[in-house]
């Protein structure tokens, strides 16, 4: 290892502890919450506050070399752009970018006693709140790992940290921002995510592959206005009705299966074994990893099915609906129409846009009864599927993982999507990848109860840090 692990160590806690907490408890107190959840909000200023706060934390670390950009383009969402000079006597190894995002999910109800959305609070080294995990810290982290480095007298190429604010509603925006800002990115050799996790909090996770997605709002139109149903049921049909005939052409009732054959991948032998292995280091962590209501099973007891399941076959979730009254106002009423939004997850290397022609095809084909079918809202993005390691990075994440965590580190696919990666990917094909995190099974992502696992936050900006060293002594062409 290049740099000194205990100099590393000890500049990141100092980092984490004086600078980096007392900061990211101010930022979860900022409602930023994403494009999607927030129609106006260029207005409403959160979004701008977010990168205000982020831009004024990084300046006054004073790194040498770097420059601190806002980047907007018109009727975009901002960019908070990091870019630091490589250190003296490093050659060219490309462009190092550092990914994370500022943009939060809703806050939802359901918050336990004491804590909330817009409060930070610090319990047994967790720190809840909005955004604390997914992904406010990763800014953090990645400019404390660049720090880090040069304190401990070790060395980085030309590192470029880029948060934008628009990853919760799919990353809209990057694919502009990534032309826009094409030539000063430059070569990218490695790109680094902190978006990520796995299923501990005792070793580096690497993710490996991300599914992609598609949505859709499905409305079934049977009248023109509601009518009395005790009068017009058995000579109208049912809105609900017809809607679950046509998601019975989509997906199998009885297993979940999708019967789309346009979201359907062959399974890598490579995925398969990672996921075996996952499995073996954290025997039930997956399983155990979601709060099934009562008696409620997974849908397999294998665990191995499950981890696939989740990062190699597509599912639907059925996740909004309108066109119904609560329950305590519900009248004898015929409902005109039945509108459900249906979120796809696809294989990593699954075509999002073929998948969305197949579901059209099936959806708007043969309508039972003739009845008025409308697809709105649309929605794709591409999955990922990592390339394989250069000889370099393996070596040092197996280094790292033994000085720093104690452990070996270890791989696993996302259910999840982070749309930039497939971007990256596409426009970068010779880059490397490190897909990793401080999130674990039971983060509380998207849901209440957010929480930050600080010190495998810690943990993951050591490795960044060596991570950064190992590409500029090792990573030359």
């Amino acid at each position: 290892m290049g740099v000194d692990t205990t100099a590393v160590q000890r500049t990141v806690r100092r980092l984490w502890d004086a600078e980096i907490l007392p900061s990211l408890r101010e930022f979860v107190a900022i409602p930023a919450l994403s494009p999607n959840f927030d129609a106006d909000w260029a207005a409403t200023g959160a979004l701008d506050a977010a990168v205000g706060h982020l831009r004024a934390w990084i300046a006054d670390r004073a790194i040498p070399g770097a420059r601190i950009d806002v980047v907007r383009l018109p009727g975009r969402t901002p960019v908070l752009l990091l870019d630091v000079a490589a250190t003296e006597g490093v050659p060219d190894t490309g462009t190092v970018l550092l990914y994370g995002h500022l943009d939060k999910q809703p806050p939802v109800g359901g918050w336990s006693e004491g804590l909330g959305p817009w409060q930070a609070v610090l319990r047994d080294g967790k720190l809840f709140g909005r955004g604390a995990a997914d992904d406010g810290y990763a800014g953090y982290a990645a400019t404390a790992a660049i720090e880090a480095v040069r304190a401990a007298g070790g060395a980085h190429g030309r590192c470029v940290v880029l948060l934008e604010t628009g990853e919760e509603s799919g990353s809209p925006d990057l694919p502009a921002y990534l032309e826009h800002l094409g030539d000063q990115l430059g070569r990218v050799s490695l790109v680094i995510c902190l978006d990520s996790g796995g299923n501990d909090y005792e070793r580096l996770w690497l993710t490996t592959s991300l599914r992609g997605l598609m949505a859709v709002d499905l409305t079934v139109r049977v009248l023109r206005s509601g009518q009395h149903s005790g009068l017009a049921s058995g000579v109208v049909p049912s809105s609900f009705r017809v809607i679950r005939a046509l998601l019975d052409r989509v997906e199998d009732t009885e297993t979940g299966e999708i019967l789309i054959k346009e979201m359907h991948v062959d399974i890598p032998a490579d995925r398969a074994a990672e996921a075996a292995a996952s499995v073996a280091v954290t025997p039930g962590a997956f399983r155990g990893a979601f709060p099934l209501a009562d008696e409620t099973k997974p849908v397999s007891e294998d665990e191995v099915e499950l981890v696939l399941n989740s990062s190699w076959r597509p599912t639907l979730s059925v996740i909004g609906a309108s066109g119904f009254p609560e329950p305590a106002d519900a009248g004898n009423v015929l409902r005109p129409f039945t509108t459900l939004t249906l979120s796809f997850r696809l294989p990593p290397t699954a075509d999002g846009q073929a998948a969305l022609a197949a579901v059209r095809d099936a959806l708007t084909s043969d309508v039972p009864y003739n009845a008025t079918v409308e697809l709105t809202r649309t929605e794709t993005a591409n999955g990922w599927n990592a390339p394989a390691l250069a000889p370099w990075l393996r070596e040092t994440l197996d280094t790292v993982s033994d000085q720093v965590f104690g452990n070996p580190w270890r791989t696993l696919g996302l259910g999840g999507s982070i749309p930039f990666m497939g971007l990256l990917a596409e426009r970068y094909p010779e880059a490397q990848f490190v897909i990793t995190g401080a999130l674990g099974p039971d983060s509380n992502a998207h849901v209440p109860d957010e929480w930050l696992h600080v010190k495998q936050a810690e943990r993951v900006t050591e490795a960044v840090a060596h991570i950064l060293d190992a590409h500029a002594r090792l990573a030359a062409p």
